[in-house]
This record gives structure tokens, sequence and C-alpha cells, in this order.
């Protein structure tokens, strides 16, 4: 029986990179569709859960993917009010990659030193990357997190947004430029940036003679990186007595926890891999 991944994507073409790493989990075949929504789904699920004995369905599953979390969210539960008794495939969500992203980071972060009881804080933190981090470290008992924008508005809508959603009080803050970023991390001991690619949000000199930082990581792989001072390579390197993650550093553990995932997928037909699950997962892997 063929493993058939079914790529519900809800930008106008499904992902490349999602069609690829679906393979290498261990797909047989990834059948993409665009422009998903809410409102034209539901014939596609009725196909997969409709077509395979009961023993069958594991073999079936669905992807939910593409540029706008939001998007995915709402159509990721789309998704499951089709489901009913038995009738129901196992489905993971990772818009854009947020969940992975931010899980892998999240996890190398816990395997390099405590997070529990500790000030953390999200730089450029209201995007799905920054947001799913918050929560992680938030649900791994970090004694407050702090998500940052250069407008308090946005960085108020998104706490709001996550305490609405997954119950954790995270702290809005607004910062404008490296230096209001430098002060705001200055008695923090966790700092994480998830920025848009391209843009530095602290410079060296912000970060390398406070005393407090222990980690660190940085999810834009292009230059010039969020972090400066450091390099997207960075494996839990020691820098300034700081333990630092660079992008590409982490990004091995995001790929793997990608496959191992879609290959979960198969395990039977009631997964669900959203944030909390692909996190979980993380922990194991890293």
């Amino acid at each position: 029986m063929k493993k058939l991944l079914f790529q519900l994507d809800t930008d106008t073409h499904p992902s490349v990179f999602d069609t690829v790493v679906a393979y290498d989990g261990g797909a047989d075949h990834v059948i993409g569709h665009a422009n998903v929504t809410p409102d034209n789904v539901t014939p596609l699920v009725e196909g997969t859960i409709f077509t395979r004995a009961p023993k069958e369905k594991k073999n079936t599953a669905i992807f939910v993917g593409g540029s706008d979390m939001i998007a995915g969210e709402k159509l990721f539960k789309a998704v499951q009010k089709n489901f009913f008794y038995d009738f129901r495939v196992s489905i993971m969500l990772d818009s854009n990659g947020s969940n992975t992203t931010a899980a892998a980071a999240v996890a190398k972060l816990l395997s390099s030193g405590e997070i529990k009881g500790k000030k953390a804080v999200v730089l450029a933190g209201t995007g799905p990357v920054g947001q799913r981090a918050a929560i992680m470290l938030a649900k791994e008992g970090a004694s407050s997190v702090t998500v940052s924008s250069r407008q308090m508005s946005r960085a108020e809508e998104a706490c709001a947004g996550m305490k609405d959603s997954f119950d954790v009080d995270i702290i809005p803050a607004e910062a404008a430029d490296c230096d209001a970023r430098a002060k705001l991390i200055e008695d923090a001991q966790i700092v994480i940036a998830t920025g848009a690619a391209g843009i530095e949000l602290l410079k060296v000199e912000h970060w390398e003679n406070n005393s407090n930082i222990e980690l660190m990581a940085d999810a834009n792989a292009t230059p010039p990186i969020g972090i400066g001072g450091t390099d997207m390579m960075d494996k839990g390197e020691d820098r300034n007595g700081k333990i630092v993650w660079g992008a590409i550093g982490f990004g091995t553990l995001k790929l793997a926890l990608h496959r191992a995932c879609i290959e979960k997928l198969f395990d039977s037909n009631d997964q669900l891999f959203d944030a909390e699950e692909i996190f979980s997962l993380a922990k194991t892997m890293a």
C-alpha cells in the first residue's frame, strides 16, 4: 500500500521545499493542491477519509502548509472538522516552517542550558516563528517571556493572540532600534532573534559584555543576520560566555524534525502534529 501525502497549501503554488522534505520523510507520493481554503477543502478531505479501509487509512496523511501561518491555522482546523469516528487521517501543520523552526531552536537551547526560571526575550517575535518560540519557552517554565516589535500595537496583538490560543502570558514590548533592543535584553538570560531576513536586530556591542545572557539563538540565515557577532553556522558555540545557536546550526535539527514528523504521520490515522506535538518530538531529537 503506497503512502500518500496530500499537501494542502494556502499559496498559489505548493511549496517545493515541503514537497522535497515529504519525500525524504518517507512518503511514496506527494500530491500538492494550491489555493486551498476552509471553504474549498471539504472535497479534498473527503477523498482522503472515504477511500481506504480502516486498517489502511494510516497510509494516507495530510500536510497543511503555505507562507501564511494564520491562513494555515484556519485551514488546519477546517480539515479536522470533516473528521468523524474513525473517518480521519493524520495531519501536520507547518506553514512557512514555523513550527519545526521554532521547535528546533528552543529544543537546542534546552539541550544547552536551563530555561525554567529564566527570563527570555524574543526579538522581532510577532511573526509565526517568534510566537511559536515564545509559547514554547513559556511552556518550558521561563519566569517571563517578552516579545518585541517595532510597534507596541503589534506586540500587544500578538501577545493577546497567544493568550487566547495557548493560555500563556507573554509580555509585549516596543523596541524600534538596536539600542532599544539592547536595553530590553539587559537582564535577560535567554535571547532569540526571529526577525525578517537580512535585518540586524542587535550589534555585537549590544550583547557581548552582558553578563546576564546565557543562551542565544538567531533564526535568520540571510546576511546581515539578526544578532551581530554570531554566525549562522554556530552550533552551541561559546561566544563571550554565551552559548549561541545560528540558523544553520539548529537548521539541521529542523530538517530532521520535519522528516521525522512526516514519517510518524503514517504510523496510524489519528496523528496530529501542531506546535506542541512537534516540540515534544524535537526535545527527544535535540
